[in-house]
């Protein structure tokens, strides 16, 4: 039986690592053999949780079809945020908490989504179901990926099950949540000295909204300013991606974890839209989004 490849979206972000981790761990505890990969780079805030834990990062994998031809899906579901050769495999599983978007399959699978503020909440619960214990590595792990997803659980996506899950995890992993979580979104917050293309990349998604072609990176920091220095050469970037790749919108989110707001620079043909959606005005591609924290 083939290897199940383990893995959530490009440009992955704590959670898609972690709980990509997980997942495969909880599979092969039950007797599915699987191996969590990565599509994309780590980035500073999940390195500094792999280096807490001391778990490897999971080796990268550009095309998946090459090496089996059943994999399981994390914190994702939209093909254009996967393997760009998701349509080569069979997809045997899927674990999210997004919108299910432009997903189809030719044959029965596991799917299990919740409306939840980040995957690992349903990975505990898989865990427990399984009657298979958590580690205080993989609960670790989970925790991180919650805090992330959550921003210290205080964004509005953050539901009482995220908060209570996230308690037991911590106290599995014997960490102070609040300490070791800010210091986890410190870590990804020192962009002083990423490149514009590194900061859009960092954390990026690829939507198809009513035919419309929309990207959207978002960047979490303690000061706006430490980004918008570069904010000339990050909107001629955007520009640059829009012409090449045919989008409609390219939409960056420079969120303050501090102040629980972000600033907006939008790009395309359909930046106004981002003036309607939000109820504000563009003034040179910016505009600040009050209470707005998450794609």
């Amino acid at each position: 039986m083939a290897t199940v490849l383990v893995f959530g979206h490009r440009n992955p972000d704590t959670d898609s690592i972690c709980s990509a981790i997980a997942y495969a761990h909880l599979l092969n505890k039950t007797g599915v053999q699987a191996e969590a990969v990565r599509l994309g780079h780590i980035n500073d805030e999940t390195a500094y949780a792999l280096r807490t834990f001391k778990e490897v990062e999971p080796r990268l994998v550009e095309r998946v079809a090459a090496e089996t031809d059943v994999v399981a899906l994390v914190d994702h579901n939209e093909w254009q945020q996967s393997a760009e050769d998701i349509g080569l495999v069979r997809i045997s599983r899927v674990i999210d908490h997004h919108r299910v978007h432009n997903f189809q399959t030719e044959t029965p699978l596991y799917y299990r989504a919740e409306p939840l503020g980040c995957t690992a909440t349903i990975l505990y619960k898989l865990f427990r179901e399984h009657e298979v214990p958590i580690e205080p590595k993989m609960a670790g792990l989970m925790v991180s990926a919650i805090v992330s997803d959550t921003l210290l659980l205080r964004s509005p996506t953050c539901t009482d099950e995220d908060r209570t899950i996230a308690a037991q995890l911590a106290e599995i992993a014997d960490v102070d949540i609040d300490q070791y979580g800010l210091a986890m979104l410190r870590a990804g917050t020192d962009v002083g000295q990423k490149t514009a293309e590194q900061l859009l990349d960092m954390d990026c998604k690829s939507f198809s909204i009513d035919a419309m072609q929309v990207r959207i990176a978002q960047v979490n920091v303690i000061s706006p300013l430490d980004v918008l220095d570069q904010r000339l050469g990050i909107v001629q970037c955007m520009e640059q991606r829009i012409a090449s790749e045919g989008l409609d919108l390219f939409l960056f989110l420079i969120t303050d974890i501090v102040h629980q707001d972000s600033i907006a620079l939008a790009c395309g043909p359909k930046a106004l839209l981002v003036e309607r959606a939000f109820g504000v005005s563009l003034h040179d591609h910016e505009a600040k989004l009050s209470g707005i924290v998450s794609r």
